[in-house]
């Protein structure tokens, strides 16, 4: 296999991505084609992840980015990167299911934290996961951030997106300190 055929391919998402993003974060995390991956939500929550204007608005907020990741010119993964002040905001973290657990995650990852310190100046990344969710709580952990305990309840949105099947649903804040 050609190494440099396989490498990932990072760049600024546009409006025309909006479609595959959104089909892309919906497959990671909701419904049946979510467990093929680790990520899966769908034990937890119902409805949606995400729609295309939400997608679109991450794109077209000042301040923010939307990672897409491509591997031969195909979607495989995404993130949404916000510079919030003095920390960069991880979110909307989503990589194709059927290649969840090979290593690509950590790469990503690696490239928002350099991106957020290079390109913002920022000295902290924050993002928020879902308590529950031990186990990539704890990926996250490896790869150095940082519990707080701070919690929050999980939001209760329109009826479209993120329907709880369980009353315990909470976010934790994670941080981890940036550094060249």
């Amino acid at each position: 296999m050609d190494t440099a055929a396989a490498r990932p391919v990072f760049r600024t998402a546009v409006p025309d991505d909006v479609p595959a993003l959104v089909d892309l974060i919906e497959s990671a995390y909701r419904g049946d084609s979510s467990r093929a991956g680790w990520t899966t939500e769908a034990n937890l929550l119902e409805g949606r992840r995400t729609d295309r204007d939400e997608v679109a608005a991450v794109i077209a907020r000042p301040g923010s980015r939307m990672l897409a990741v491509e591997r031969d010119g195909e979607l495989i993964a995404c993130c949404q990167l916000e510079h919030r002040g003095d920390h960069a905001y991880f979110g909307m973290f989503a990589v194709r299911p059927t290649l969840q657990g090979g290593g690509l995650g950590k790469v990503i990852i690696a490239e928002a934290e350099r991106f957020a310190l290079e390109e913002w100046g920022v000295a902290e990344m924050h993002m928020t996961v879902i308590s529950l969710r031990e186990e990539l709580v704890a990926w996250y952990v490896r790869r150095g951030y940082v519990r707080t305990g701070q919690l929050t309840a999980f939001p209760r949105r329109d009826e479209r997106f993120d329907l709880p099947t369980r009353d315990d649903l909470q976010f934790e804040l994670l941080t981890k300190k940036l550094s060249a």
